[in-house]
């Protein structure tokens, strides 16, 4: 699982990302110029460690590399809470816990992607076609916030895990 990323190392990792392309040492340099003073040599160390960790890829282009990154920002962000969830001693009350830390716009968020997931689920997973139980679930984890969610994360404290977790 990856380690979370260093604040200039997400800085790098952020343009590199949004610009969805193969980037130059001195590209990034003079974006992160804009908000910082830096010097070329740091930028290229950070994006020499970046490559060394395996977020980048470099291809040479007459003097200079190119960086492309490996992989999205999304798929970072799932890793990195994946791995937090794994750490719990109570996946249950985490998950409950975390629900009840989402804005309306997250808990929405989280709805449309469980309509994506649910029909990819296996035939054993016990959910009905149309994933209404998914829907209810995420709508009432995500009722709870404030005084609610610390009560549901209390609930699921005493939850039994289900069989085959």
């Amino acid at each position: 699982m990856p380690r979370q990323l260093g604040e200039l190392e997400d800085a790098v990792m952020t343009r590199v990302w949004q610009w969805n392309r193969p980037v130059t040492v001195r590209e990034v340099l003079e974006d992160l110029q804009q908000e910082r003073s830096i010097a070329y040599t740091t930028v290229m160390t950070v994006m020499d460690n970046l490559h060394q960790k395996g977020w980048v890829r470099r291809e040479v282009d007459g003097r200079a590399y190119r960086y492309t990154a490996v992989s999205t920002r999304a798929a970072y962000s799932a890793a990195l809470m994946n791995e937090a969830w794994s750490r719990s001693d109570n996946p249950a009350a985490a998950l409950v816990a975390f629900f009840g830390m989402m804005s309306a716009e997250q808990r929405e968020a989280l709805r449309d992607a469980m309509r994506i997931v649910v029909p990819a689920l296996p035939e054993d997973a016990a959910v009905p076609p149309g994933g209404e139980v998914a829907d209810e679930a995420v709508g009432a984890a995500g009722e709870g916030v404030g005084e609610g969610a610390d009560e549901a994360a209390e609930a699921a404290d005493g939850a039994e895990p289900e069989a085959g977790r």
